[in-house]
């Protein structure tokens, strides 16, 4: 009995708990399934639902090397690329940095790519979303 209490002290036992969990990938020690391969299709760029949405990218990134030597990315998104590779401009906002200082080169908070731009997908949503954007910043 002082074991089960102090296992419930722990957090590592709580009868609560102990009951069959089922989540989006079923229950907590089944082995999670490899999810669908889907062949990539360049695709036209998706609207923006919001102000500050980085955009997503509308192409495959498989083997797209990103690291702190190499980035891929800007190989045809840098601004001496961008032009012959008909790519999308990299932001002014990528050459600033968090003290708000302007740099000649991409900032280190902003050159991994993928924190923030994913591909788009035409996937079902794992869960409903009743997302709607706002249509004007401005009182009607």
């Amino acid at each position: 009995m002082k074991a089960i209490f102090l296992l419930c002290c722990l957090g590592l036992f709580n009868p609560v708990f102990a009951e069959e969990l089922t989540g989006l990938g079923g229950k907590p020690d089944d082995p999670t399934p490899m999810p669908e391969q889907r062949k990539w299709k360049d695709q036209e760029p998706l609207e923006r639902n919001y102000v500050q949405q980085p955009p997503l990218i509308p192409h495959a990134i498989d083997n797209y090397e990103i690291n702190v030597k190499v980035n891929k990315c800007l190989t045809c998104h840098s601004w001496t690329n961008y032009k012959q590779n008909k790519a999308t401009k990299l932001s002014t906002t990528h050459f600033t940095n968090r003290d708000g200082i302007d740099l000649a080169t991409v900032s280190g908070r902003r050159y991994f790519c993928t924190q923030c731009h994913v591909p788009q997908t035409d996937a079902k949503p794992l869960v409903e979303n009743t997302f709607k954007p706002i249509q004007s910043l401005q009182p009607q």
